[in-house]
């Protein structure tokens, strides 16, 4: 079995907001693995679904450009927040964003890319790296495009224009009225930011993750002690939940709470004169998925003062 320490027992409590107790219970269950320690304390009641995706790990940030019927959004990474604000890195930042609108929409394509002052955007990111003194990385990216319709871009608490720490793009395919569209569209990037669907659709999502629901509500609903059968409807009806709650077509719309994002398109196509097809979206968060080493400042001062 591997070692239950209190780091373990804390990242736990701070990913899933148990006590402490029962983290260390959990742990001790599953032999210190942390994803089943989580699943466990969900089957107990004791956590909330964690998202692992929707942690912000790592510093740097993500830009959004727009241009017609085309929109895109890059993620660079730093080492830490001062060189987020650099005016330097953020002009990087836009730059690429707008390349990736023309150039290529993977990370490979854009560092080959041509930097508009002469080289690449790989040779300015090196040069980047050794003129700001703190290592960077172009970690993703990603394209919408519509053949009628509009591309619309939102950044939550941006940090300057079209850059922040989440970015969205939508796309809404229509002959509609443009400014129809263009307010639907900044609308419902608002709500994917806050409410951070993680597919379209319910069929969209990813049958593991889907999976993974089905075991802790079959592990639940099989506590309850009730029949079989309603122990199978119990399950059922938990995952249809979990599909409506984490699809954007089905999510309650944030600004009412009460109407379907779906029928939110229907109503404004209406008023747009002409049928809405919400197309797509992508959502980035700054950092997520990227497990972030934290350091103890005062020990590394400590052991820095002992070597002197």
């Amino acid at each position: 079995m591997a070692e239950i320490t209190a780091a373990n027992v804390k990242e736990l409590r701070e990913r899933t907001g148990a006590g402490m107790m029962d983290c260390k219970k959990a742990l001790g269950e599953v032999g210190g693995d942390m994803e089943a320690a989580i699943d466990w304390l969900r089957t107990k009641g004791l956590a909330a679904a964690a998202k692992k995706a929707g942690r912000t790990a790592a510093e740097g940030l993500v830009g959004v450009a727009v241009e017609g019927n085309r929109g895109a959004v890059v993620e660079v990474n730093s080492e830490t927040d001062f060189v987020a604000k650099n005016e330097q890195f953020q002009e990087f930042v836009r730059t690429v964003a707008e390349l990736a609108l023309s150039a290529s929409d993977t990370v490979e394509g854009l560092l080959a890319a041509n930097w508009p002052a002469g080289g690449t955007v790989e040779e300015k990111l090196t040069s980047n790296i050794a003129t700001i003194g703190e290592n960077q990385s172009l970690r993703r990216a990603s394209v919408l495009e519509v053949d009628n319709g509009v591309v619309v871009s939102y950044v939550h608490n941006a940090a300057a224009p079209g850059l922040g720490k989440i970015g969205v793009l939508v796309a809404l395919e229509s002959q509609g009225d443009k400014a129809v569209l263009e307010t639907l569209g900044k609308q419902l990037a608002m709500h994917i930011a806050a409410a951070n669907p993680l597919a379209l659709s319910g069929d969209g999502l990813d049958p593991a993750l889907v999976e993974r629901e089905r075991a802790i509500a079959s592990e639940k609903a099989s506590e309850s002690g009730k029949p079989a059968d309603i122990v199978a409807k119990m399950v059922d009806g938990a995952i249809t939940k979990f599909r409506k709650e984490n699809a954007l077509l089905s999510q309650l719309f944030v600004m009412d709470n009460k109407t379907k994002v779906e029928d939110v398109v229907g109503a404004e196509a209406k008023k747009a004169g002409a049928a809405i097809a919400l197309k797509s979206y992508v959502r980035f968060q700054l950092g997520e998925g990227i497990e972030k080493k934290e350091s103890d400042f005062a020990a590394e001062v400590a052991a820095a003062a002992g070597q002197a």
